[in-house]
């Protein structure tokens, strides 16, 4: 595995690598750049590559400059991890690495590549910045994950243009002969009860999908805001005694002394074994969503977290929970209310119908 180092990259680790093979296999062929998430920190703390074939982006947050004397290891691992936490078929992942081989590192003298990086990096930092608050205990390998659901090469030919993790897979499948996705799902059945009539969100999930990401699907699915506070309870057979409650925050413990907090923690762990479980999202409104366990899909062979289908419009946020909803609701179906313009003018582009495009099947980008 060849990795072209920019010259930010090379100082840093002390090195002086040779020029680039140009007889290199693209696919096997990486750029890599230190870079910087938060201006007001005093040097980089992240380091991007962009796969020269597939302009696939991997990103390590946070990299101290003396981690870089492990860092050809933590780039390998890098790239596998990623690939991993887009449900990627491990077999297929581990050949890749396998024909890939050892890593070697050359001189980056590419501008293009060196564009493309530059680009990658600016992506990565902005999720890094919506997802995190620059805490120092943080460390992720798969930050880069989310910049390859975006569109690249646009700026000439539209046709020219291509999603990378597409064209990623792709590439890996042809090279490898290996299918791209193999792993154990879940169907759930997502039900949130607004007394006039219920919400119901049916998702296929990968079985080792952490609570925290489960969060997010669900935020996406029901066209929540993400405002809120929100746990996850599990129950058994016993509906009025919990198997167990995940909080998200550490300060949520001292209310709790018996919830977990959710880090680290999957599905898996309780389900199938339980298959009934709690999604509430704002203590204040108090929005239950009931999950259930539909199926275990042992080799699913698709992309998820995928919606199946979806029916009942979600409340608009902070409307006084079911009760208020039921008002609200009332007022906005009536145009001669004399409370109906207050009420579309706060509640902005909220319908009371649930559009085309969120009930249509899709694949969720959380």
């Amino acid at each position: 595995m060849q990795i072209a180092l920019t010259k930010k990259l090379a100082d840093a680790m002390g090195v002086k690598p040779p020029s680039s093979y140009e007889d290199e296999n693209p696919l096997f062929s990486w750029t890599a750049n230190w870079t910087k998430v938060w201006d007001n920190h005093r040097t980089e703390d992240m380091i991007v590559l962009v796969n020269n074939a597939t302009r696939f982006t991997v990103a390590i947050y946070q990299v101290k400059r003396k981690d870089l004397r492990n860092v050809a290891e933590m780039m390998r691992t890098a790239i596998s991890n990623t690939l991993l936490s887009m449900n990627i078929n491990p077999e297929l992942v581990g050949e890749y690495l396998r024909l890939a081989g050892g890593v070697e590192f050359t001189q980056n003298r590419n501008r293009q590549a060196a564009a493309w990086i530059t680009k990658a990096g600016l992506e990565c930092a902005f999720y890094v910045g919506r997802e995190y608050n620059g805490i120092e205990k943080m460390f992720s390998d798969t930050v880069g994950a989310s910049a390859n659901y975006h569109p690249v090469n646009c700026s000439g030919n539209v046709n020219e243009g291509f999603v990378p993790y597409r064209a990623m897979i792709n590439a890996l499948s042809e090279l490898t002969g290996k299918q791209a996705y193999k792993y154990r799902a879940f169907e759930l059945l997502v039900t949130l009860d607004l007394e006039v009539y219920q919400a119901v969100r049916r998702i296929i999930v990968p079985a080792d999908m952490e609570f925290a990401r489960l969060h997010k699907v669900l935020q996406s699915v029901f066209g929540w805001e993400n405002y809120h506070l929100y746990d996850f309870t599990i129950f058994g057979s016993n509906k009025h005694k919990p198997v167990a409650r995940l909080v998200p925050f550490e300060d949520a413990l001292e209310y709790d002394a018996d919830a977990i907090l959710m880090a680290g923690h999957t599905l898996s762990e309780y389900f199938p074994e339980h298959k009934h479980m709690i999604y509430t999202y704002d203590m204040g409104d108090n929005w239950e969503h009931e999950i259930r366990l539909v199926r275990v899909i042992e080799e699913h062979d698709k992309e998820s977290p995928y919606l199946m289908e979806a029916s009942g419009q979600t409340p608009p946020e902070d409307v006084g929970g079911i009760g208020g909803f039921v008002n609200f609701r009332e007022i906005m179906m009536n145009p001669n209310h004399p409370e109906y313009m207050e009420m579309k003018e706060w509640a902005k582009f909220w319908t009371t119908e649930l559009g085309d495009w969120k009930s249509r099947p899709r694949v969720i980008r959380d």
